[in-house]
Order: C-alpha cells, then structure tokens, then sequence
C-alpha cells in the first residue's frame, strides 16, 4: 500500500510541475484551450443541425445522443490529458536514447513512460464533455435520478478509460521495433473517430463486420457506447460485464506487449 502512495504523490508531482509549465507560456495555454472550446461547440452545431431533420439517428434520439457526444469528449479529453502526449513522446525517446535514462529510474517503466506529462491544456474538455451530459440528462423527459445508475456509469466510464488506454499503450509500445510509429499512431486516431459513433450505425448489412471486428476482436467500440447506454438507454448486465472483462484482458495483453517491447529494445549506445 505505502507503494501505491508513493506513486501517486510522485504523479501529483509531475501534475503540478506540468501546471507550472503550461503558465509559464499562458498565450498558448489558453488559445489551446479556445480551439478546444470551438471544435466542441461546431460538433454541437452540427449535431443539432442533424436531429433538426429527423427524430432519430441509429435509434437515438437527440438528448440521448448528446449524451453520448458529451461522453466521448469527456473520455477523450481525460485522454489527452493523462496519456496521449507521454505516448506521442515515446517514439522520440527510442529514437534518441532518452528512453535509457527512465528505464534507470527506480519506478514501474510503464508508470514513468506513460504518465510522466500531464497536458493541462485538454481539463477543460472533460469538463465540457461532463457539461453536455448534464445539459442533455435535462433535456431527456424520461431520465430519473437512479443513484445506483450513476454508480454503474461511473465504474463502466472508468473501465473505458482504461480500456481506451490499453489501445494506445500497444500502439505505443510499437516503436521500439517501428522506431517512428507515426503510421501506427494515425491508428488510434481511427480508434477514436470509431467511438465517436453509435455500434448501431454498424448493424447494415454491407457494414456489420466493421461493427463486428470492433466490438468482439478489438472492442474500440465499447468505449463509449456501454456508458452511454448504461445512463440514457438500456442497462444491459451482458454488455457492462463484457466490457469489464475485455478491460482486464486488455490491460493484461497491453502491459505483456509493453514489457516484450522493452525487452527487444536497443539503447543508443549499444
């Protein structure tokens, strides 16, 4: 337990140092942060251009896909926070040979390669995101306070985020044999444009094994759609239990490519 203490005092550390870093250059802070604003308000727009023409996309009504945009973006803004620059990094690390100085640090590899930079810059997504879901939960005339309901969200919400980690983190580890991965993380940003859509838009004919392969082989599309679902749709036992399985798969094969790649890699001086 003291072990686990010690990691994260040691991650609000690099927090608070990461703060201090992006107020050193406040102009670029906050024009981060407005172009963030503006992309939320143009999907917004365009979102409520659509329902303006129909009652339901893919069996969603409005409120409840705002919900789910509102999800996405919260999820996603957590990820840009917590992950997505350390990763971008990793390449340039294996490439360089900085990577030999955190693997001489007495911590988890994955820990400092992966958490080390906090990008404050993306908070306000997850704020805006969870801003939406409470905009459209007002909106929706059938929608009751369920405690129990936002419990099950919030663990399900968690489980996607680890799960959406453990996606990035094999794409990541990549590097080591690739060197520059940029292909390979032009991935992810496929993966995230795939949760950005309801599973049902994938029931069509011509397109179900898309559906298919990314719910049952790489469930990118759990994401965000059991959350989603758990709040302002249907609870469905099935598919939170799956979820939460595929996460503890997930996370054990990621951690297991991580490990396999550090072994294969090469310092800059050898």
């Amino acid at each position: 337990m003291g072990n686990v203490f010690r990691y994260v005092r040691l991650w609000f550390a690099f927090a608070r140092f990461a703060l201090l870093g992006e107020l050193a250059f406040r102009g670029n802070f906050i024009m981060k942060m407005l172009v963030e604003i503006l992309w939320l308000v143009i999907l917004l727009m365009f979102y409520r251009t659509i329902f303006a023409s129909t009652k339901l996309v893919a069996g969603w009504r409005q409120d409840q896909y705002l919900f789910f945009v509102g999800c996405y973006f919260a999820l996603e803004g957590l990820i840009e926070t917590l992950f997505l620059e350390n990763c971008q990094d990793f390449s340039n690390q294996v490439r360089t040979g900085n990577l030999d100085a955190s693997l001489l640090q007495p911590l988890d590899e994955q820990f400092l390669v992966s958490c080390r930079k906090i990008d404050w810059s993306t908070v306000p997504n997850f704020l805006m995101g969870a801003g939406v879901m409470i905009m459209s939960l007002a909106e929706n005339p059938e929608w009751r306070f369920n405690p129990w309901q936002l419990l099950i969200f919030v663990a399900v919400f968690f489980c996607a985020l680890l799960l959406a980690y453990s996606f990035l983190l094999i794409l990541t580890s990549s590097a080591v044999w690739m060197i520059r991965n940029q292909s390979l993380m032009e991935l992810w940003w496929l993966f995230s444009s795939l949760m950005r859509y309801p599973r049902e838009i994938f029931q069509s004919n011509w397109a179900w094994p898309i559906g298919w392969v990314f719910t049952f082989l790489l469930p990118v599309m759990l994401v965000i759609n059991v959350p989603a679902n758990v709040m302002v749709r249907t609870l469905e036992p099935e598919n939170v239990l799956f979820i939460a399985v595929a996460t503890v798969i997930m996370l054990g094969v990621s951690r297991w490519f991580f490990c396999r790649a550090l072994r294969r890699y090469r310092s800059a001086s050898s």
